[in-house]
């Protein structure tokens, strides 16, 4: 089990590899990232360009062997990076993805219509990264419930469906459709806005819910009665933080999910939340790090998990969970710069 790793930050304990172990071993992570198979010394000396002989790739294997940084698969002459392997890679030999302009452009203007809802931006952020990495796309959905109050607005849709909308602490917003059980003119609605915003304004939201289900003071106006009472019962979303996610097509399609019993314990492990809802805010908030091998679950082994915890006041983080032969280099820079542009949003 590995704690949080991060490019460029390299432990006193890590091996000193000379340049020709360098090559092969970075090689060999890139060509089992591609195919999902062991490779051997006559497939690194064809196709990874190394320019060194059979002889020459077969000592560096045995060498990155013997540190540890590889093993063989039973019956095979040809090796995999271990899981140790993989973690020294991204903190000693990971050389950092570059996004283009266009990728940055697009993703900041993902986020550009939800920048004043939080949860709108982090359910975007979770299919974004997913769409981007093919891997599972992960946002921790903040909790709501301790936010305050400042701000609630009642705009009629129809004679029987209004929108409240509430303006949070924090730059979070949660807007709900009511539908009304006796029709409300417009006046009858700008004196429910009166009236709740003088009740409920200044309150955490677990509070708000709580008044509109049982205030006194609200109960009295016969038309304040009726849009508490359709808020009350509209309010359905859960208030605890939830670990959202988009994308489980693109795992299962590869191939250490292909069984349907290894698919399920990792899509379980996402919807249960633990321990992803725990390991995805650890680390350094405001940079992307990588935590490969999740031996806090069994069904997670054999996933890494690349993740942004978002800096500040409002706990959060985004993220990617994939195998853990992913492609490190563009998955954190992806990570990174999406989490980047919603902790700029939130500070904003």
């Amino acid at each position: 089990m590995f704690d949080t790793v991060f490019p460029g930050r390299r432990l006193s304990g890590d091996p000193e590899l000379n340049e020709r172990q360098r090559l092969v071993f970075a090689a060999l992570v890139r060509l089992h990232g591609d195919a999902a198979r062991p490779v051997g010394a006559d497939r690194l000396a064809r196709d990874a360009g190394l320019r060194l002989s059979g002889g020459s790739v077969r000592a560096a294997l045995a060498d990155l062997e013997d540190l540890g940084l590889l093993e063989r698969r039973a019956g095979s002459a040809a090796r995999v990076p271990t899981t140790h392997g993989y973690d020294y890679f991204v903190r000693a030999l990971l050389e950092p993805a570059m996004l283009s302009a266009e990728l940055e452009d697009a993703i900041d203007a993902q986020f550009a219509a939800s920048a004043h809802d939080v949860e709108r931006m982090l359910q975007d952020a979770s299919r974004l990264l997913g769409s981007l990495t093919h891997q599972l796309g992960l946002a921790l959905a903040v909790s709501l419930d301790r936010e305050v109050l400042e701000h609630l607005d009642v705009e009629p849709l129809s004679e029987r469906r209004v929108l409240l909308h509430l303006g949070l602490g924090g730059h979070s917003a949660r807007s709900l459709v009511l539908e009304l059980e006796t029709p409300l003119d417009r006046s009858a609605l700008e004196q429910v806005e009166s009236v709740l915003r003088e009740r409920l304004l200044g309150h955490p939201l677990s509070q708000v819910r709580e008044r509109l289900e049982g205030d006194p003071q609200l109960a009295r106006h016969a038309a304040v009665r009726i849009v508490a009472r359709a808020a009350a019962a509209s309010w359905t979303r859960p208030l605890d933080t939830q670990l959202l996610s988009s994308g489980a097509m693109h795992i299962a399609q590869q191939p250490e999910f292909s069984s349907p019993h290894d698919l399920g314990g990792v899509l379980h492990a996402v919807e249960t939340g633990d321990p992803l809802n725990r390991l995805m805010v650890r680390g350094i908030p405001g940079q992307a790090g990588a935590r490969i091998g999740l031996g806090e679950s069994p069904a997670l082994a054999g996933c890494s998990l690349v993740s942004f915890s978002l800096p500040g006041a409002i706990p959060g983080a985004v993220g990617v969970l994939g195998p853990v032969r992913m492609d490190y280099a563009f998955t954190l820079a992806v990570v990174e710069r999406v989490g980047t542009r919603i902790a700029d949003l939130l500070s904003a």
